[in-house]
């Protein structure tokens, strides 16, 4: 058996191409977040409905749960691949991508809001604590909604997701 090192493995999954990994992670968040709003819409219908069969819900919530942490991982993930990177051209879907980024991160800066409220939260509530912790929900509706225009309009710029 020779005694010489052999050359590391080269991961075919890793592009070369700095920009490249950079555009496969933003894919990855834009996917992501699609599947996160799935989700929460998903949950929302089960939510209005009249009949509220336990398991379900909490099984609903599981799912949102796993898909608030992917999203947040892949955040990570564009967050540390993009970090040097700095393409030579305008590219529409960097832009667009930074755009998905930041939407990523205020919805799940709004969604820990409304989730620490939450657990303050328990036995009598004020008035005013009400009217706080609904408005702390409206502005993660809006959160989310404003994730979806910019996963969407993040699409716009790359149609082969589609």
């Amino acid at each position: 058996m020779p005694n010489r090192r052999s050359a590391p493995a080269i991961r075919a999954d890793v592009p070369k191409d700095p920009l490249s990994l950079v555009r496969a992670r933003a894919d990855a968040l834009y996917r992501s977040a699609i599947e996160c709003c799935r989700q929460h819409d998903r949950a929302a219908k089960l939510h209005r409905d009249d009949v509220e069969p336990e398991l379900e819900h909490q099984h609903m919530d599981a799912l949102c749960a796993m898909c608030d942490g992917s999203l947040s991982e892949m955040a990570e993930a564009y967050e540390a691949a993009a970090a040097d990177v700095h393409p030579e051209q305008d590219e529409s879907w960097w832009h667009k991508a930074n755009g998905l980024w930041h939407a990523s991160r205020e919805y799940q800066r709004r969604h820990a809001g409304c989730d620490d409220m939450s657990k303050k939260m328990s036995g009598k509530h004020t008035p005013e604590q009400l009217r706080a912790m609904q408005m702390e929900y409206e502005l993660e509706a809006s959160a989310l909604l404003a994730l979806r225009h910019a996963a969407e309009a993040y699409r716009k710029t790359r149609p082969e997701l589609s």
